[in-house]
């Protein structure tokens, strides 16, 4: 690691170094290799889809490989985050092969490689911190059953996946709501009251935390995305990057131990993705012609097509209002 190589013990130094590692390498690698990308085709159901036509799609190989090559930089790699990245490169690289399919990969498919990536980083982490989850707005603090918690850590990571990569479908969105999402579960780390519990308080360490580190990087790399990202873009990230983002969002807080903050803290995320995904699943099941039938989702769609909001009023309202609520949640989780 290049603060032990360089004796670097300030933390506020080493988030400085890490931050700038991050953004150089992924607005660099922007910069150098977008021009290898594949262009986008151009969406037929969604609102301005056309707009997206010819523009560098699948982005997130860039951003995710800058990323790895960041924590591997910076980040104290154990046996659990060589695992941790394996998964992340997984994802980025179905979500990549998937953008650039001539037919685009069907749900099950997937759907599988989603679960499979799930239910081992879910074990991994059991089997690496335990099960002790902090409940930090009512004060209290449980130990989940292994088999539970695996399981519904399964649930957090495949539904994080999919909610964020829905998500993607207004140039800056994904990544604005992400950051402050990320942001959300980095104030977390180490500052939650954890009641009772033994063996996660976070005493002084010679380095900064290592998952950290970890949130911190993501954020900085998103900054240096959306420098290209914001509307009008120039690259889309595509599932390449959303996916991956999708399973950082929910580590991030399974390792801040508050894995259920993740619903208010990620709630325009859920709100955006996840709706569309309950209205597909309920119509499949029941072959209702009525449910939600006056919605469309995603619901950035809705916002643009039937409230005619622009592109930047999306962003901007659903960024705004996700901080109002992360902020509120935050606070009572670290008073």
């Amino acid at each position: 690691m290049i603060f032990t190589l360089l004796n670097i013990t300030d933390e506020r130094l080493q988030l400085l170094i890490s931050a700038v590692i991050s953004f150089v390498l992924t607005f660099g690698g922007i910069l150098g290799f977008t021009k290898y990308l594949p262009k986008d085709h151009g969406r037929e159901f969604a609102v301005n889809g056309a707009l997206s036509k010819g523009k560098a799609r699948g982005a997130g190989i860039i951003l995710i490989a800058a990323l790895i090559i960041a924590c591997v930089l910076c980040v104290p790699l154990s046996v659990e985050y060589v695992i941790y990245l394996i998964a992340i490169f997984l994802e980025m690289m179905s979500g990549f092969l998937d953008d650039a399919a001539k037919v685009p990969w069907g749900e099950l498919k997937k759907g599988l490689i989603d679960l499979v990536v799930s239910v081992g980083v879910s074990a991994t982490f059991y089997m690496c911190n335990g099960g002790d989850v902090a409940l930090p707005v009512l004060g209290i603090s449980i130990t989940i059953p292994a088999v539970i918690y695996i399981i519904l850590g399964t649930v957090l990571i495949w539904a994080s996946i999919n909610v964020t990569n829905c998500a993607d479908g207004v140039d800056g969105l994904c990544a604005s709501l992400s950051m402050v999402t990320l942001a959300s579960a980095f104030l977390l780390i180490g500052r939650v009251v954890y009641a009772g519990l033994s063996g996660i308080k976070y005493g002084c360490t010679e380095f900064v935390i290592p998952e950290k580190i970890f949130i911190w990087m993501t954020i900085f790399m998103l900054i240096a995305y959306l420098w290209f990202n914001c509307s009008p873009s120039r690259i889309l990230m595509g599932d390449a990057g959303s996916r991956a983002i999708g399973l950082i969002i929910a580590l991030a807080f399974m390792q801040s131990r508050t894995p259920f903050l993740f619903i208010p803290c990620a709630l325009m995320l859920i709100i955006d993705g996840g709706l569309g995904l309950v209205k597909l699943t309920v119509l499949r099941v029941t072959k209702s012609k009525t449910f939600m039938k006056n919605l469309r989702t995603p619901v950035h769609d809705h916002a643009r097509k039937n409230k005619s909001w622009s592109d930047t009023q999306v962003v901007t309202r659903f960024t705004l209002i996700q901080i109002l609520i992360s902020a509120v949640f935050v606070l009572m989780a670290v008073r």
